[in-house]
């Protein structure tokens, strides 16, 4: 059987066993404003907008009970929840809490790669503070953001960046799962495919459609073959499910774009629909651009015909697109420019690329003389 591949642009660690822990804020924006509201606490709570366009950004578990989630029409999670309160979100205030939470991880290790606001990756291999287990580390760091911000993370431990992610959401919210070396692969097989990062609901039932559902299934497909079905996703399928992954966390890790797409539950071809359409794919975007922090200068509009042929357009700006009522014109017009559209479209995507600044990374930078000094190994 062929060796599994690195990703293109993927580094190994090139030494040994690595400790890594994924932090994961439990539903950070709707938690965010329960802390600040106390008449909120224990209610079902969706931050977004309330319109008929509305999408909601993020949900209390009050909310998810009802099926709830974020990216889903406003008006669709009212009709699930009828008692659903909604706020507004309120970036700057999820950017200040996002702030204290990364000072936390630093004090730690200087090795932290921000995914969003709400998430990270820290690289505990080394112990710089003495205190004896990555597990301990993940315990500590919990602990001090309920009581330095009033809000709960739930923590995975494990060996690597894939496998750690998948601890973190494992016991949520405001829990911790260990997955040790050795362990990995039998962790990942008892899993649905579903669970896999960057596995979304239609590629769920594609592979359902092949006979794999969970991780033993997938498992026991060769690479030739998921190469001929899932092409340049098949490296990443192959070591999913064996718990494999190679690449470090880099504080450093530049960030090419942030953007997001949707499959439509049935395919468009009106110009009003796609209109309401792209309303909402900007409201879903423009929310991970908040979360990132990140500002761009060039929009892609991505559309997926019914024949599965790809159609982009892009446009950009002389400088950085910093609010999203340009964001959102600059969408619009690309949108307008190809109407009408030649055949119906399955999927529609937008990308804010060309990026500066987007996350606070100089302070993610290792200290000078950190890296060279000798550690003893951390265990778990």
């Amino acid at each position: 059987m062929e060796p599994a591949r690195n990703d293109p642009g993927e580094e190994e660690s090139g030494d040994g066993l690595r400790k890594i822990i994924h932090v994961d804020m439990d539903a950070f924006y709707a938690s965010v404003e329960q802390r600040d509201d106390p008449a909120l606490k224990g209610k079902p709570v969706a931050v977004g907008g309330s319109s008929e366009r509305g999408v909601v950004a993020a949900a209390s578990y009050e909310a998810r009970v009802f099926g709830v989630r974020s990216a889903m029409p406003s008006v669709r999670a009212a009709r699930l929840c009828p008692d659903l309160i909604f706020r507004k979100p309120r970036f700057d205030v999820y950017r200040g809490v996002s702030q204290q939470i990364r000072a936390i991880f630093h004090d730690y290790t200087p090795h932290v790669e921000p995914l969003a606001l709400d998430e990270a990756y820290l690289d505990v291999t080394d112990d710089i503070r003495g205190i004896g287990s990555a597990t301990r580390i993940a315990e500590l760091i919990r602990q001090r953001i309920r009581a330095e911000t009033g809000l709960t993370a739930s923590a995975g431990v494990s060996y690597n960046k894939f496998l750690a992610k998948l601890a973190s959401d494992q016991n949520k919210p405001d829990g911790l799962c260990v997955i040790r070396p050795g362990e990995g692969a039998a962790f990942v097989a008892g899993l649905p495919v579903r669970r896999f990062h960057g596995i979304g609901p239609r590629g769920a039932e594609k592979m359902a459609g092949l006979g794999i559902e969970t991780g033993a299934d997938l498992l026991a497909k060769d690479l030739a073959f998921l190469r001929s079905h899932f092409g340049s996703l098949a490296d990443y399928l192959y070591r999913a499910a064996r718990g494999i992954d190679l690449r470090r966390v880099r504080a450093d890790r530049p960030r090419k774009s942030v953007g997001g797409e949707r499959t439509f539950d049935r395919d468009l071809s009106s110009g009003p629909a796609l209109r309401e359409a792209l309303e909402r794919i900007i409201d879903i975007v423009w929310d991970r651009i908040e979360r990132a922090g990140a500002q761009g200068r060039t929009v892609t509009l991505k559309m997926k015909s019914i024949d599965f042929t790809n159609m982009t357009r892009a446009k950009s700006s002389p400088r950085a697109v910093a609010d999203k009522t340009v964001f959102a014109s600059m969408a619009r017009d690309l949108l307008e420019a190809v109407l009408p559209l030649p055949q119906p479209i399955r999927l529609m995507g937008l990308t804010l690329s060309a990026l500066e600044g987007d996350h606070d990374d100089d302070d993610a930078e290792p200290q000078s003389g950190e890296a060279g000094r000798q550690q003893a190994e951390l265990p778990f």
